[in-house]
């Protein structure tokens, strides 16, 4: 895929869009969880499993409370174009397409495979303030930067 196709506004929204929708995804879950966790008789030969659903719905409430954290800082990024790698660049190197914003992982826009990490990842460090054209080692890994965005 040319990179010159590819809209930086529209990558933060695809983005945001996906940590809004898992986000809406867990409220679900949550919900559901407490509903059947209300159902199930109250009787001691249930305790265990009430024990082990509130387990589960506290599980995701403290990854409920990471994607709102995620959300936030996502709020931070700025959308301007950069010339060297810095928070809200999108890196395009010889081997792989970076999103420097949130930790997010793998996505797939535009049927191209990016990765949303944060600036305090170690790949996110090693590339700061490189330009086009600079090279990089990380994990025994050659890289070089081709474009920012």
């Amino acid at each position: 895929m040319p990179k010159s196709t590819i809209v930086k506004s529209d990558i933060r929204l695809f983005v945001r869009d996906t940590i809004h929708t898992k986000i809406e995804k867990l409220k679900k879950f949550i919900d559901f969880t407490l509903e059947a966790s209300r159902e199930i008789k109250k009787t001691p030969k249930y305790d265990s499993i009430r024990e082990e659903m509130q387990e589960e719905i506290y599980q995701m409430q403290k990854q409920l409370a990471s994607l709102h954290d995620l959300q936030r800082k996502l709020t931070q990024v700025l959308n301007k174009p950069t010339e060297n790698v810095q928070l809200g660049s999108v890196v395009f190197t010889n081997k792989a397409r970076f999103y420097i914003s949130v930790s997010l992982g793998e996505f797939f826009f535009e049927g191209d495979r990016f990765y949303a990490i944060s600036e305090e990842s170690p790949m996110a460090k090693i590339m700061h303030g490189k330009q086009p054209g600079d090279s990089f080692v990380l994990n025994n890994i050659s890289q070089t930067i081709e474009e920012i965005m």
